[in-house]
């Protein structure tokens, strides 16, 4: 009997467990909040439609919506901060260090600043703009010289560019006060108030690189295990790297422009994974999805009933999340 079957099987097994806890948290999402409903209203929204129930209402145009894009940032989020973790070799790198987050930020700022432009559609696009090039700014850097593209170079880039439009952004938020209050939320990080129309535009986006990340799990696993003997055994080392990198930002680029910045997800996540399955990339990088999917839906679940009838920016809820975490993972790592 091949001994690594009962591990396959274990794997299947815990990918499925994953799967029926996202569905779970799914179902929480359509009917928690500060107007509560029942699972029935919630089964009778999509079986017998009544345009005069509130509760088939809320859960139609508002609930839907939100709950998709919780779910699709969670996911994206985590598959990116696996593959930045992979792609640098640095277990503490997330996609913020790519510099996508503040290049986002930045742009989205600088519109509504100098162009008063106040549609979250809009926005979007420029927020997906800016994170693009903030990659490509990224990845230009840290190919100049002799050793391009290594990993400490990407990550003195990353934090280089994220720094510069960190700065910027900052400096236009003293200059125009009024336009804080109009980016809060992309600043903290939110799914309220965001439609499936502004999700939809970039599913294919999402889709298509998460499917490509899972066809590079096996070239990833290789990459990871040295420049050298990935060159050794026959594999194209750069383009496997540049795949990563747009991949990275098609992901990581889609959540900040529906979302705004929010952290964590992509770091922690990843860790999570391996603690369960190994450094097999072939189930790292459908376990983040489904467990980042979950964590960022549970989170923005809370968030809406930490402070009823108000509620706190999900970002807010990552992070209070995230840092223990995350001082949990930079000590173990510390330790190695």
């Amino acid at each position: 009997m091949n001994p690594l079957l009962p591990k396959k099987k274990s794997k299947v097994a815990g990918l499925i467990t994953g799967l029926c806890v996202l569905g779970l948290a799914l179902v929480l999402s359509m009917v928690l909040g500060q107007v509560s409903t029942p699972v029935k209203a919630l089964v009778e929204a999509f079986t017998s439609y009544d345009p005069s129930s509130t509760e088939h209402i809320i859960i139609t145009t508002t609930r839907i919506s939100r709950t998709s894009i919780a779910m699709f940032m969670g996911a994206s989020l985590a598959v990116a901060g696996a593959l930045m973790q992979a792609l640098t070799r640095n277990p503490l790198a997330s996609p913020s260090i790519f510099g996508i987050n503040a290049g986002a930020l930045f742009f989205v700022v600088f519109a509504t600043a100098f162009f008063s432009i106040n549609s979250l559609v809009q926005l979007m696009w420029i927020a997906f703009l800016g994170a693009a090039v903030a990659a490509v700014m990224v990845f230009f850097l840290a190919s100049l010289g002799r050793d391009s593209l290594s990993p400490i170079r990407i990550v003195l880039a990353g934090a280089a560019i994220a720094a510069f439009f960190s700065s910027l952004t900052q400096g236009l938020l003293v200059i125009d006060e009024q336009g804080l209050e109009e980016v809060l939320f992309w600043l903290g990080g939110s799914v309220a108030g965001r439609t499936l129309d502004m999700l939809l535009p970039l599913l294919p986006f999402i889709i298509g690189a998460g499917i490509v990340a899972m066809f590079l799990g096996n070239s990833i696993n290789v990459l990871t295990s040295g420049e050298d003997i990935a060159k050794g055994l026959g594999q194209r080392v750069l383009l496997v790297k540049i795949l990563m990198g747009i991949i990275i930002v098609l992901l990581a680029g889609s959540s900040v422009a529906v979302g705004g910045s929010i952290g964590f997800i992509g770091l922690i996540v990843p860790h999570l994974v391996r603690s369960l399955v190994g450094i097999d990339y072939r189930w790292i990088i459908p376990y983040c999805a489904v467990f980042g999917g979950t964590l960022l839906l549970l989170a923005d679940v809370v968030a809406r009933l930490a402070i009823v009838p108000e509620e706190l920016p999900i970002g807010v809820m990552t992070a209070f999340i995230g840092v223990p975490l995350f001082i949990s993972i930079a000590r173990r790592v510390h330790r190695a």
